[in-house]
This record gives C-alpha cells, sequence and structure tokens, in this order.
C-alpha cells in the first residue's frame, strides 16, 4: 500500500512511504474515533467483520422480600390487619409468589412465669399447631 504523506493512498508522489497493508490498517482503526454507544438511528457504515457488539447486561430482578416487625400487644389483631393488607397481600398477588408468614412471640417474666401460664399457652400453642414453642429458664 503507497500512503502519500497527507495518509491518502496514491500510486505515486515525492514523499510516499511503503507501508504493509495490515500494519496501515491497524493504524487507521487506532485512529479512527469510536463510534458512540447504543442503537445506530439510520444508514451509516457497518460494523467491521469479526467484530460483534456486545450484549446488553441482564436486568437485575429483585427475586425476594423480608420483613421483621414489631407489633403492640395491645393491638395485634388492628396492627396485623393493615399489614396483611398493606404489604401481605400485595406479595401474595404477584402472580408466582410463594408467601410465607411466620409469627413469632418472645416473652420475658422478670418474676417467673405462673404455673397456669405454662399450661394454659402451652396447650394452646399446641392445639394452634405452633411449629415451635415452650418455655425457658435463664
Amino acid at each position: 500500500m503507497l500512503l502519500t504523506k497527507s495518509g491518502a493512498e496514491g500510486t505515486s508522489a515525492s514523499s510516499a512511504l511503503l507501508v504493509k497493508p495490515d500494519f496501515a490498517r491497524r493504524q487507521m482503526d487506532a485512529e479512527t474515533p469510536a463510534a458512540p454507544p447504543g442503537p445506530s438511528s439510520g444508514p451509516g457504515p457497518s460494523p467491521r467483520p469479526g467484530l460483534t457488539p456486545s450484549p446488553p447486561p441482564p436486568e437485575r430482578r429483585l427475586r425476594r422480600y423480608h420483613g421483621t416487625v414489631s407489633l403492640d400487644p395491645a393491638c395485634v389483631g388492628r396492627d396485623a390487619s393493615r399489614i396483611a393488607e398493606e404489604v401481605i397481600a400485595h406479595l401474595a398477588g404477584q402472580v408466582g409468589a410463594e408467601v410465607t408468614v411466620t409469627l413469632e412471640i418472645e416473652a420475658r417474666f422478670p418474676d417467673g412465669a405462673t404455673d397456669q401460664i405454662v399450661r394454659t399457652v402451652t396447650e394452646n400453642s399446641r392445639t394452634l399447631k405452633f411449629t415451635s414453642h415452650g418455655f425457658e429458664a435463664e
């Protein structure tokens, strides 16, 4: 390939250089500004052979939710109802959603629990099919 001093291809010139085509192509590619990213908005040069545009990164999808809330023991029914309407219903309404709701209860007795409380709560927990329950000493 014969290049004139101005860089244009030619057949004869007094200040011409003889350059191997592959070196010339690499140099011209390096000096050509890259096209801005994004879709083309009309006719223009097609991508060079051998170069494929990289695919866009996969969309990040949020796949889990978790939440913990403390309820006022005097207003558990009201608060749980609001949570059911304003949070759980939206989660369960999503097609394919698998929603699990767990109620956790923790109680401390500075002077210890009475035998009657232990019997009543243990029996009710069993009847209501709690997955785990029990009293413990500290």
